[in-house]
This record gives C-alpha cells, structure tokens and sequence, in this order.
C-alpha cells in the first residue's frame, strides 16, 4: 500500500505578489530563477531528506513501483521523480516537492527546502533536463545518462548524507545537527538489533 506522502507545493513571490517562479517568455514558462531553485532542491535532497523523511519507516514508503519517489529528478507531468511541475501557470507557477512525509517536523523541513532552493539561486546552475519518461522504467545505464540520481534507502544513509553536507549543518545549526544525528544513528541501531515479527514469520516455522 503506498504510504502517505506530505507533499510540499513551492513557490516564490516579489513584494507586489509577482510569481518569480513565471516567465511567459522562458520553456515551459519557468523562470531562471526556478530552474536555478529546482537544482538545489536537486543537489541538497539526498541530504535534507534526513529531515523531511526522518524514521526509519519513512523508508518504506520510497521504494521503486510506488507513487513516492525514489529518483533525483523533475518532470512536468509524470509522478515518479522527486519533482513535479503542476500545470498552472502565471501566479500559480509552483514546483511540487514530493518526498517529505507526515513524520517530519514540519518547521525543520520548510527550513532545510527552502535553503536548498535559495543555494540553488545564489548559484546560478540549471538542472539537467526535465525527464518526460516513467523513471521507474529505466534502466540504470538510462538514467546515468540523464543524471538520474537516487535518494538514500534507509534513514542511516541519510544522515550520513546530511554529516557531509557543510550547507546544510550551518543552516540548521551545530546544535540541532549534533542532538538530531545522535539521536538518528541511535534509532538506526535499535532497528538493527531488534528481532521483528517478518523475520519470525520468514525464517521460523510456527506451530
């Protein structure tokens, strides 16, 4: 059964209410600067994904077949890559973010989106091309190609993304970096040192 999703709609505006994300003139009607947005959303997520996923469960949710992501990527229809374009435009131009889910702390996720989208903007870097194909369809050769890259399979991965990410761990502050890591690697191996009921099912006979 697909998990639920927390599906975050972005978008920027000047002090007159002007979209930022809009430009008629532009493919696709998307600005520079939403381009530019999109691709720190793109470059940060295997990090901030730690925050905006941050259980162990939420990984159960991101596996390939599903309606939640599991690929770095955008599109402009599609619902397999970590971004989607809705199809309104002018002042409803957004970008869809859709990773997060209902167990993150709602303030730290703006947070850690956010500041990615405006790193992308500080510099300047488009992202690759928008994928128009199913990219669970592809092969892993395919998706090299397009630069296609994949998010983390569990929360310790994840975490460990976030450790590395400089940007990231001064936007959110030593303080809660050190408490939230601890507290995840924590988790981590309380999981791993568990005995759970699948593997009694699986490996033992019951009678």
């Amino acid at each position: 059964i697909n998990g639920s999703g927390m599906h975050v709609h972005q978008s920027l505006s000047d002090i007159k209410g002007n979209n930022l994300f809009y430009d008629k003139n532009k493919k696709h009607q998307l600005s520079d600067m939403a381009l530019y947005y999109i691709n720190g959303i793109i470059e940060h997520a295997p990090s901030f994904v730690a925050i905006t996923n941050p259980i162990v469960n939420s990984y159960k949710r991101l596996v390939p077949g599903h309606e939640a992501p599991v690929n770095i990527a955008w599109s402009m229809k599609n619902r397999s890559p970590l971004i989607r374009i809705p199809d309104k435009r002018e002042n409803g131009t957004r970008i869809e973010v859709r990773v997060p889910d209902p167990a993150t702390n709602p303030y730290l996720a703006l947070l850690v989106m956010f500041a990615s989208g405006v790193d992308g903007i500080n510099k300047k870097i488009f992202p690759p091309e928008a994928i128009s194909e199913n990219v669970f369809e592809l092969t892993e050769k395919e998706k090299k190609k397009l630069k296609v890259g994949a998010l983390p399979a569990n929360i310790f991965e994840a975490v460990e993304n976030l450790k590395k990410d400089k940007y990231l761990r001064e936007i959110l502050g030593e303080h809660i970096f050190k408490h939230f890591y601890e507290a995840k690697l924590k988790e981590w191996d309380d999981f791993n040192t568990e005995v759970h009921n699948w593997e009694i099912k699986r490996y033992l006979s019951i009678i």
